[in-house]
């Protein structure tokens, strides 16, 4: 019996350190990736709420003939403090308006909560969209 190997149960701390280390690749690799999605997704809030709003203006419009008129409740939410709507949901995003005129406006959705705030790729942390559809940055859309 004396030339008999015992059999030993468990893992060494090679095998333990080598599937740490594995591990560890593979969380940094998918990690960023896994951020860059939800980032994305988020996204959908800032242009629902943006397209939301380019309706009510139109709408405004076409009653009033402008679309900076006083009477326009959505107009004038959006130009008395604190100057923006906060977007439905989490609230990830503010949306101004500029360049507003009676003929003309650019919506612009600024990144205000994490994760939205680190959506830099592409500087798609800031959106716009005009009163003629045209959005950007394009990437980000």
């Amino acid at each position: 019996m004396n030339g008999i190997k015992s059999k030993r149960n468990g893992f060494t701390l090679i095998e333990m350190m080598i599937t740490v280390a594995i591990v560890g690749i593979l969380a940094a690799i998918v990690f960023p990736s896994y951020m860059t999605s939800i980032r994305k997704s988020n996204r959908a809030e800032a242009k629902t709420e943006m397209v939301d709003i380019v309706q009510r203006l139109t709408a405004c419009k076409t009653i009033y003939g402008v679309y900076n008129s006083a009477s326009c409740p959505v107009y004038a939410q959006l130009t008395t403090a604190p100057s923006y709507i906060p977007t439905r949901g989490r609230g990830y995003y503010r949306v101004a308006i500029s360049n507003n005129t009676a003929t003309t406006f650019t919506l612009t959705a600024t990144a205000n909560l994490a994760p939205q705030t680190g959506d830099t790729t592409n500087s798609c942390n800031v959106l716009t969209l005009t009163h003629l559809s045209v959005a950007g940055p394009v990437a980000c859309w």
